[in-house]
């Protein structure tokens, strides 16, 4: 499975785009991600300024993360040494110098890491096409803690597909300060918009804000969702 994303400012200027190469099975009827590549460009052909690689093996929900943007030089390891723990390993230039800052937390089955929140929407396709809710935790790796979020129907998103969605923080405080991110998905479960905060830098001290659109170029085998 291969999909591209092209990510814009709000005033439609472009800032990047995303190769997203996926290889898994089909053994259950849907498909199952095993490794996904992700190569993040300035221009179309251009060499990539970041890198980051997922793998599955363990949950959907969960996967491991290596993440490389050098220009910042960026590192993000997030790995699970035991079924109910993992590990967090971040690097950030700080002046000079790198800082390193590590993070070793427990969590529970309700926890999802990164991209595993596009697996979470298709785990609970159902509850998406009849508009309902779904709570869940999302680790915030940069802080080695989890937040509680929520996933919902969104409403005058401003973006066009079959099934529109928000996932929010659950707390009144944390709402305030953390911005929703929108998701839309087309009829066959594929991921079609991304509105909301980005993993790619701006600056030192922030990350782009973006709407991501994605083309699917190679579709699997078999279906997105059950």
């Amino acid at each position: 499975m291969t999909f591209t994303g092209t990510a814009r400012q709000e005033n439609g200027d472009t800032l990047y785009t995303e190769t997203h190469s996926v290889s898994g099975t089909c053994g259950t009827g849907t498909f199952r991600p095993e490794v996904q590549k992700i190569a993040y460009q300035l221009r179309e052909e251009s060499a990539s300024f970041a890198r980051k690689i997922l793998r599955y093996e363990r949950s959907l929900l969960r996967p491991t993360v290596e993440f490389q943007q050098p220009d910042y030089s960026e590192t993000l390891d997030i790995h699970y040494p035991d079924n109910d723990r993992l590990q967090i390993s971040w690097t950030m230039a700080a002046g000079s110098n790198k800082e390193t800052r590590r993070y070793d937390l427990a969590y529970a089955n309700d926890v999802v890491v990164d991209a595993g929140f596009d697996h979470l929407v298709r785990d609970n396709w159902k509850r998406v096409q009849e508009g309902r809710t779904v709570e869940f935790e999302f680790l915030a790796p940069t802080r080695g803690e989890t937040f509680g979020f929520v996933m919902e129907p969104a409403m005058d998103s401003g973006i066009s597909a079959d099934h529109v969605v928000k996932i929010r923080p659950r707390g009144l405080v944390l709402r305030f300060l953390v911005d929703p991110i929108i998701l839309g998905y087309n009829q066959q479960g594929f991921l079609t918009d991304y509105v909301g905060l980005t993993n790619i830098r701006k600056s030192r001290n922030e990350n782009y804000t973006a709407h991501i659109r994605y083309t699917l170029d190679q579709a699997p085998a078999c279906n997105l969702t059950h």
